[in-house]
């Protein structure tokens, strides 16, 4: 009965994999062979020694995809904000590696302060088709455990649009609750901007009275008028740069519903400046997002050109976790510039499609040159990157290779590990069956919800138009159904340590009424 019942759900992740991977529809082989390239897997990247990551000569680019490792969240966080608000997301908010990462993977984590790589996979029970999931984990941090100080600028957005609920008394909230969680030794300026920029609290540690000086300046903020955020980005850098501490963690942390209406509102032009103080000073950038209406799409270029990270409150207990659970990922580093590169056998594979990371790609000859900015990742992060994958029939041995590099944070020593991954781990069980890993099956949910929301509708039955990136994919049979992705969210709620499942089961539900 059960086989019976998730059999049309094994359609609905055929579909929407297929419909929402990045790259065109072809057969990477049938296409490399006709450029004349060699056979041969070969490993990831050009540089590297023989077993380290090296590709084999002739090998096609077309076996490789590169990108930049993404710990954001806010995209699945914002989401949950829009529905439960009545209201679907738009499709163009709508990351599907920020659904994916916004759930627990249950990988083993590594010893030191590096990267674990892991990958497993399961079939789609589409013709030769299979899920691979390949995680990267850092060590988590005991939020008690000596750290690094921090030198933190918080830049507040006080514009007209913040005085709503759920906006600035969010951002006060949360700023009260980070001066009770950081520490003694930590600093923090705070810089506000509306229709120009005023530094409210000069760098201060936060010993000897200073956390009763952040909390009187956090309790005198007023939302005013306009929001010249490019005012705000300037003016809190320059703080930083100007107070930055050696040997400290020296961090922007912009909190604002990105709306900017006064002033540079160039996209472009404000991430310039916000390149050149992070190439100048080290100084990386963390976006803060509140208010219903978010300028997501700016926030998301600046913390990646800031090479940062962002996340979403729309609650009380949302801004908790952030500055208390999870303080220490969010405000250290394990690892910066940090790139993924996953080559496929052409052995073994003949298709894979990337779901997500479309504005995360790097060139795949850019994976070794560690001037091309990769992303940032703090202590108890975890990303993960879901592929379609077309075996071969009968497809034995190596089917793909994923290798992580990064920087160390301090000396800038680039750093790799790497793990292979066998073509019998994707052709074994049923994505759906009780054998396959909870948290495989709960990333593939929160994956087909998030292709779905970005189709603009359940694609079993007609909806509005759907986003170009959907539009741009091949249409499939067997559409996807909101309901058996909200019944087996459902059901992973009673796996042990994903209780995140039983929220997912109602944003799914949630959204099926929704236009």
């Amino acid at each position: 009965m059960r086989r019976g019942r998730l059999a049309g759900v094994a359609m609905v992740v055929a579909a929407g994999v297929l419909s929402g991977c990045t790259g065109s529809t072809h057969d990477t082989r049938t296409d490399s062979r006709e450029r004349g390239y060699a056979g041969g897997g070969g490993h990831a990247g050009d540089a590297a020694p023989p077993g380290k990551g090296a590709v084999q000569p002739g090998e096609p680019a077309d076996f490789r995809s590169t990108f930049a490792l993404d710990v954001d969240t806010a995209s699945y966080s914002y989401a949950q904000r829009m529905i439960r608000d009545g209201a679907r997301p738009a499709p163009g908010t709508v990351r599907t590696e920020e659904f994916v990462n916004s759930f627990p993977q249950g990988y083993r984590r590594p010893k030191g302060d590096g990267f674990s790589v892991s990958a497993d996979g399961a079939r789609l029970g589409a013709g030769a088709w299979s899920l691979m999931r390949v995680g990267l984990a850092t060590r988590k941090s005991d939020p008690d455990a000596p750290r690094r100080p921090a030198a933190l600028t918080f830049v507040l957005d006080v514009s007209g649009s913040m005085g709503g609920p759920g906006r600035l008394d969010l951002v006060k909230d949360a700023l009260r609750t980070a001066a009770g969680r950081l520490r003694a030794s930590d600093a923090v300026s705070l810089v506000t901007f509306s229709r120009g920029a005023e530094t409210v609290l000069p760098m201060t540690r936060l010993d000897d009275g200073g956390r009763d000086r952040l909390r009187a300046a956090v309790e005198k903020l007023k939302a005013q008028s306009s929001t010249d955020l490019s005012a705000g980005m300037r003016e809190g850098y320059r703080q930083a740069a100007e107070h930055r501490r050696s040997g400290a963690t020296n961090r922007v942390v912009l909190m604002s519903d990105a709306l900017a209406n006064t002033g540079e509102t160039d996209a472009d032009r404000i991430l310039g400046d916000v390149a050149r103080y992070r190439k100048e000073q080290g100084i990386s950038l963390f976006g803060v997002g509140v208010g219903r209406n978010y300028g997501d799409a700016l926030m998301e270029r600046l913390t990646n050109k800031g090479d940062g990270s962002t996340v979403y409150l729309s609650t009380r207990a949302e801004a908790r976790k952030v500055f208390v659970d999870r303080l220490p990922r969010n405000i250290t580093l394990r690892a910066r510039d940090a790139k993924a590169q996953v080559v496929f056998d052409q052995d073994a594979v003949t298709d894979f499609r990337l779901l997500g990371y479309e504005n995360r790609k790097v060139a795949d000859d850019d994976f070794r040159d560690d001037t091309v900015d990769g992303g940032e990742v703090g202590p108890g992060h975890t990303v993960t990157a879901l592929y379609a994958v077309k075996l071969e029939h009968g497809a034995k041995g190596r089917a793909a290779t994923a290798t992580v590099r990064w920087l160390d944070p301090d000396s800038r020593k680039p750093h790799e590990e790497q793990h292979e991954i066998a073509a019998s781990e994707l052709a074994g069980e049923s994505l759906w069956k009780g054998e396959v890993s909870p948290h495989l099956r709960l990333s593939a949910v929160a994956a087909y919800f998030a292709e779905a929301l970005r189709a603009g509708g359940d694609a079993a039955s007609p909806g509005p138009e759907p986003s170009p990136a959907a539009a741009e994919a091949e249409p499939l049979p067997a559409a996807p159904s909101l309901a058996e992705l909200h019944s087996e969210a459902d059901r992973l709620a009673e796996e042990p340590g994903l209780p995140s499942a039983a929220r997912l089961a109602k944003n799914i539900s949630q959204a099926r009424g929704l236009s």
